[in-house]
């Protein structure tokens, strides 16, 4: 299959998901394979709370819509512009091991590796066992041939030579350890931080939680840690906010708001809360569901710095411009497909891993 075959049918599969936005789900005449796949997406949509309490239709919705932006014809032939795909090595075949704290997050895997030609033996998360199977079926509608480029393990992987693994700090010690005669990426947890001087207009606060609440801010790239200067005011920020307070009237997020108050009040910490975040001075950068961590900050270039020595930590910076190659307020959720997880470019890896 050529690479601009490979193209041609991801830019179908963006077809396909733009019919399903946030708002409403619309069927186009000129979508391929509509017929077979589009109720029965809608209805996989409806269901997939039933799966995983957190995939509200809202937040699938939102995954779905970002990558039917993210697959156009233009989006892809610029990513893969900037490499060199008669470089490739041999056919390998990649297991896949994907998380599953957020919808279809293991989806940028799954695509890297087909578009480089190899084969794809993938280990879902028991948290998101249904969408990327389903979007893995209508690829092979397309193009019958990567049928047999695709796997999905029930069981024990073998069989493959090389590894993506995605999971915790914990889980990557096994991974490492169990993997550590294959080539491998293996990714730990990360989190993901704002850096704000009290400049900020009301519209980039409340873009800023959209990182924050986005997927219930169990994602990697959700700011879960605020660094503000000394004697910053957090009343701007609560303000606004509090667009989204609607996330306390569904019933999981409730029960950790209430919960992690508890703990913390329990503790003697010291809280900012406004009924549905609560705010807790701390140095660490994973806050749990509900609360993000802040700490104050006196000097730019020092905070700038830590960051640096942090990095290993740290999924996106989120700022006005306060700090280099850092991500606008809203945009975290919404990366390109250059856009790699822990800036380890998975093209290349590989490409070029034999």
């Amino acid at each position: 299959m050529t690479l601009e075959t490979k193209k041609s049918v991801f830019v179908e599969l963006g077809k396909f998901l733009s019919q399903f936005s946030q708002e409403e789900s619309v069927k186009k005449s000129n979508v391929l394979h509509n017929e077979i796949f589009f109720e029965d997406f809608e209805k996989l949509i409806h269901l997939s709370q039933s799966h995983n309490g957190w995939y509200t239709p809202d937040q699938v919705r939102f995954a779905i819509q970002s990558w039917a932006e993210a697959l156009t014809e233009e989006n892809i032939a610029q990513w893969i512009s900037q490499y060199n795909f008669d470089d490739a090595q041999n056919e390998k075949t990649v297991a896949l091991i994907l998380a599953g704290n957020i919808p279809l997050v293991g989806f940028h895997d799954f695509l890297s590796v087909l578009i480089t030609g190899n084969k794809a033996l993938i280990k879902t998360s028991s948290n998101d066992q249904h969408l990327l199977p389903f979007l893995a079926k209508y690829l092979v509608a397309v193009e019958e041939s990567l049928q047999e480029k695709i796997t999905f393990a029930e069981g024990k992987l073998e069989n493959f030579d090389t590894v993506i693994a995605t999971g915790s700090n914990n889980t990557s010690r096994y991974f490492e350890y169990y993997f550590k005669d294959k080539p491998s990426i293996i990714r730990k947890n990360r989190n993901s931080v704002a850096v704000l001087n009290g400049k900020e207009t009301h519209e980039e606060l409340e873009a800023l939680g959209e990182d924050i609440f986005r997927y219930f801010g169990l994602g990697c790239r959700n700011v879960s840690k605020l660094f503000v200067p000394k004697g910053y005011s957090f009343d701007a920020f609560f303000q606004a906010i509090f667009k989204y307070q609607d996330v306390i009237h569904y019933e999981k997020y409730a029960n950790n708001y209430d919960y992690n108050k508890a703990v913390f009040l329990m503790s003697n910490f010291k809280l900012l809360d406004n009924g549905f975040l609560t705010l807790k001075e701390d140095p660490s950068y994973a806050s749990p569901i509900s609360s993000v961590f802040y700490e104050f900050y006196e000097n730019i270039e020092d905070l700038q710095s830590r960051l640096e020595a942090d990095a290993e930590q740290i999924q996106c910076i989120v700022s006005n411009d306060l700090i280099p190659n850092s991500i606008p307020f809203g945009q975290t959720q919404n990366p390109q497909l250059w856009d790699y997880a822990d800036n380890v470019d998975t093209i290349t890896f590989l490409l070029t891993t034999k």
